[in-house]
C-alpha cells in the first residue's frame, strides 16, 4: 500500500513540476530559460529613453498654412505656389537658425529678420487689397480662438 501511495505521490509531483516549469519557459522547446530571458529583457526596456516626438515635415505645415491663407487672401494658383515656396524656404532657414549654437538673443534677432524678409517677399506678390488682408492677418494674435469665433459669428 505504501508503494502505491509513493508512486502516486511521485507521479503527481512530476506532473505539477512540469506545469510549473512550463510557466517559466523551461523545457518548452526554446532552450533553457527562454521565458526567464524574456522577462529580464522586459525589465531592461524600462531603462530605455523615450523616443523623441517625430517632427512634422515642413511641407505639411506649409500646406495647412496655405489652406488658411488661400481663401483668406483670395490667392490665385500662381500666388499660392509662389507663397508656399517662400514659406517653405523660410521655415527651413528658421530650423537651421534654431539649431545653430548661438545665444538666445541672437537667435531671436535672426528669426525676426527672417520673418520680416519673408513678409516682404510675400507682400511683393500681393495686390493692394490682399496686402491689407495680409497685414490684418499678421497683426491678429496667433492661435486666438476668440478672434476666429468672433469672425465666424460676424459672417453668419
Amino acid at each position: 500500500m505504501k508503494a502505491v501511495f509513493y508512486g502516486i505521490a511521485i507521479v503527481t509531483t512530476l506532473l505539477f513540476s512540469n506545469e510549473i516549469s512550463a510557466q517559466y519557459g523551461y523545457g518548452n522547446g526554446y532552450g533553457n530559460g527562454y521565458g526567464m530571458n524574456r522577462r529580464m529583457a522586459g525589465g531592461m526596456d524600462q531603462n530605455r529613453q523615450p523616443d523623441k516626438p517625430k517632427e512634422i515635415p515642413v511641407e505639411v505645415t506649409v500646406a495647412k498654412l496655405m489652406e488658411r491663407l488661400t481663401p483668406d487672401l483670395s490667392l490665385d494658383e500662381l500666388q499660392a505656389i509662389a507663397i508656399s515656396n517662400i514659406i517653405t524656404e523660410s521655415m527651413k532657414e528658421q530650423g537651421i537658425l534654431l539649431k545653430a549654437e548661438v545665444s538666445q538673443e541672437e537667435k531671436s534677432n535672426n528669426i525676426k529678420v527672417l520673418s520680416e524678409t519673408t513678409n516682404r517677399k510675400i507682400n511683393d506678390l500681393l495686390n493692394p487689397d490682399q496686402k491689407e488682408k495680409f497685414k490684418a492677418l499678421n497683426s491678429e494674435p496667433r492661435g486666438s480662438k476668440k478672434v476666429k469665433n468672433k469672425k465666424k459669428a460676424e459672417e453668419q
